[in-house]
């Protein structure tokens, strides 16, 4: 349910702010007050096509908001928003769209950005919008078999219908791969097969190629350092010429001159402690070259694991998780292959099974539904009769395709095309609501459908634009009694001109067109009492003289109860 609207700067709308409330409310004023682009502006929150020019002269952009309320639960919307992460809060959503300038805008279903079309599938779930120029709903035909659905109690056969098709379409499909499949039956086998034993023997470990990697790098470091130490080891120790040699045969000439000259005495004493020291170093260096062990073989056998990983990776998948889960998904095409002509007919008997059921419930809806149209066009027709098309022939066309033979065509809901056909005047033929309906016998005929599904139909606010358009006395009478009949049940925003419809609502809205500051802008007031008394009276007699004054109090007091006693529907 709508329960407030905010608009800035949208055609002549300055910045509005309204409230609505529950059951039926009207909209009135003047002629070019303003009252359609109040209409329009909340046709660009549900979604419609937009362009710049919308924007109010010398502003930047346009803005429309929304609080809708959501306590009644509608069980479609709920599973919109969860399926996007989107939580009303307090049972309520804050809807917003704005245009600028650019041509360019934003659309918010609360926090959450959503594009136009998904705004306009949202809210439809929750708003029906009809007039002179917008009759969204009633023109497409398989709302016409929700309606007819809906009205016959057909919804919970419909969704199982709807669960066995879809199984029933999986099942096809997956014949249909298995026999194109089978074209290349041998080849494809051959192929999987060299996959699963080419991935099993190289048997990849998750993460094996990030370590091998790590390793190769360490061996080839590894290299060079053995090299290096082959050399140390050649200057310290390993040659004729090291220096531990060297330092061995100097100490002992060293020694020999200080026996014959004492003066040397004390550098053979440094000597042989440099000696001794040139010993333990050379000790340790052994020691340390006893620990590096360099595997040649080790680098070749990792570079060669490496380069079949890498052959792998290429041929299957990004690393070793993905390359081994392209063996099992191999392996299981393989097993569907071989066993393909028994999971050919398994499959074959399973969809002929499904088909069989199908029929016989699509049989079952298309009885049912015939039945419901039959039953619903008298309602609807006595409706529109009163509604002031009195030579109105209306009916539903339920149209099957041949059922369980070799040409059925199945379809999500069953097999049945469902269609509202109309003859509005005597004398003509009956043709499809689309192409003959004007805006406001569709509005009309929308009113007389909802009046009948008013307690099944989920669809919360209805917005009626001009359904008082080429009607007036008895018949206007009638649309008032059946627009608060519907506002029983429903949210109802409708804009008119006739007071016998405006007198039956429970909320009160006046369109005014004024001149602020040399601007002309558009305002709406909520009318009570004595100012909804001679907005009643304008109506009635363009002024809110004595006579038209009395005649606003009677109309006030007859329908202050918005509805008379009557026939149920």
């Amino acid at each position: 349910m709508l329960e407030e609207l905010k608009v800035r700067n949208f055609a002549l709308i300055d910045a509005l702010s309204l409230t609505f409330e529950g059951g039926f409310n009207v909209l009135t004023g003047e002629t070019g007050a303003g009252k359609s682009i109040l209409v329009g502006s909340l046709s660009f929150l549900l979604g419609a096509k937009a362009d710049p020019g919308i924007i109010r002269t010398g502003a930047a952009e346009a803005h429309v908001s929304a609080v809708v309320s959501l306590r009644k639960q509608p069980q479609e919307a709920l599973a919109w928003l969860s399926a996007r992460g989107i939580s009303p809060e307090d049972d309520r959503l804050i809807i917003r769209r704005t245009i600028k300038a650019s041509g360019r805008g934003a659309i918010y279903i609360q926090q959450a950005p959503v594009s136009r079309g998904e705004l306009a599938e949202f809210m439809a779930f929750l708003f029906d919008l009809h007039g002179q120029h917008t009759h969204e709903s009633l023109l497409k035909k398989e709302t016409h078999r929700k309606y007819l659905d809906r009205f016959a109690g057909l919804e919970e056969e419909t969704a199982g219908f709807n669960r066995l098709f879809l199984e029933w379409e999986a099942k096809k499909k997956d014949l249909d791969r298995l026999v194109s499949l089978a074209r290349d039956r041998a080849m494809r086998l051959e192929m999987l097969r060299y996959a699963v034993e080419e991935i099993t023997q190289g048997n990849p470990k998750p993460g094996e190629i990030q370590e091998l990697e790590r390793e190769a790098r360490g061996l080839g470091d590894f290299e060079k350092l053995a090299g290096i130490v082959q050399t140390l080891g050649a200057f310290l120790c390993d040659e004729e010429r090291s220096i531990l040699s060297l330092s061995r045969r100097i100490r002992a000439a060293m020694e020999s001159a200080a026996v014959l000259d004492g003066r040397l005495a004390s550098l053979a004493k440094r000597m042989e402690d440099w000696y001794y020291e040139t010993e333990d170093l050379v000790e340790v260096f052994r020691e340390y070259r006893g620990t590096v062990t360099y595997d040649p073989g080790r680098l070749e056998a990792v570079e060669e694991r490496l380069a079949l990983l890498y052959r792998l990776k290429k041929k299957y998948g990004a690393d070793e998780e993905a390359i081994q889960a392209y063996r099992v998904k191999a392996e299981a095409e393989i097993e569907a292959l071989t066993r393909f002509e028994t999971s050919q007919e398994n499959l074959g008997a399973m969809i002929a099974k499904r088909e069989a059921e199908l029929a016989s419930r699509a049989q079952t809806l298309n009885t049912q539904r015939i039945a419901a149209a039959r039953n619903l066009e008298p309602r609807i027709t006595g409706i529109l009769t009163r509604l002031g098309m009195p030579h109105v022939r209306f009916s539903i066309s339920v149209v099957s395709e041949a059922m369980g033979g070799p040409g059925s065509r199945y379809q999500p809901w069953g097999m049945d095309e469902v269609e509202f056909c109309i003859a509005p005047h005597g004398g003509e033929p009956v043709k499809e609501l689309s192409r003959i309906a004007s805006g406001g016998e569709l509005s009309r005929i929308m009113l007389a459908i909802k009046t009948v599904l008013s307690d099944a139909d989920p669809l919360e606010t209805l917005v009626f634009d001009e359904i008082d358009t080429g009607i007036g006395g008895a018949v206007a009478v009638s649309v008032g009694e059946y627009l608060a009949r519907v506002g029983q049940h429903k949210q109802i925003l409708c804009v008119t001109h006739l007071a016998s419809i405006a007198v039956r609502a429970y909320n009160h809205l006046k369109v005014e067109k004024k001149h602020e500051a040399g601007r002309t802008v558009t305002g709406v007031m909520v009318l009570s009492g004595e100012e909804r008394r001679k907005e009643i009276a304008r109506m009635l007699a363009g002024d809110a003289g004595p006579v038209a004054l009395a005649h606003a109090d009677a109309l006030l007091v007859q329908y202050s109860n918005g509805v008379t006693d009557g026939e149920t529907y």
